[in-house]
């Protein structure tokens, strides 16, 4: 009967090894695809992996940050659409898995601001309070990680050179999102890293 149970706990864990394998796999699959940009086919694999690990938020995210990417290139508003709303399943998907999760949240807050930057006139009134909710929402949530501040600092700067207002202000939380940046250590292989170089070329700029 041990020799049974040995037996079944192999399999089970030997499938359970097998599977990570895949996936870690397919991960690093998608993000080579996505450095050689290849983007769209990137995307279509992330998504594919996604179906294949219900249980992980991480593909779906990444399908979704490139979809969402790729729609500031997009001038027809049939295509955009069609993209955004690809996305949208995406973010939903990645959010269902994973509750409040500011990095999520940031890719919510970047459809909408694909759309503002695609027609402010038209989609401005509608996205743009939505995108400053979010944000706040996320900063309430961890106010500590760097892509958060870096996105809400960038957005809050945006809006205020669109009214007029004076950008040096918030400089300083630029700052502050770089240093997080530098302190920031990987949970992972697959977590979001990405803003830092971002984050240096403006406060570079801040200082022009």
């Amino acid at each position: 009967m041990k020799k049974v149970v040995l037996i079944l706990s192999l399999v089970f864990f030997g499938s359970i090894a097998t599977a990570q394998t895949k996936y870690e796999k397919g991960m690093e699959k998608a993000f080579s695809l996505w450095k050689e940009q290849k983007s769209v086919e990137a995307a279509n694999l992330f998504e594919r992996i996604a179906e294949a690990t219900p249980n992980e938020w991480l593909p779906s995210y990444y399908a979704a940050q490139i979809n969402v990417i790729n729609g500031f290139a997009i001038k027809d508003k049939s295509k955009l659409a069609q993209q955004l709303e690809k996305a949208q399943k995406q973010i939903d998907h990645a959010t269902s898995i994973s509750p409040n999760n500011p990095e999520i949240m940031i890719l919510q807050a970047m459809l909408y601001t694909v759309w503002v930057a695609y027609d402010g006139a038209t989609y401005g009134m509608q996205y743009a309070p939505k995108v400053s909710e979010i944000y706040a929402k996320a900063y309430a949530i961890d106010k500590n990680n760097p892509r958060v501040v870096l996105s809400k600092t960038e957005w809050d700067m945006g809006s205020a050179r669109y009214f007029g207002k004076d950008t040096a202000p918030y400089c300083k939380e630029l700052e502050r999102a770089k240093t997080l940046f530098e302190a920031e250590k990987k949970k992972d292989d697959y977590s979001p890293s990405w803003g830092k170089e971002r984050a240096t070329q403006l406060v570079e700029d801040c200082k022009k």
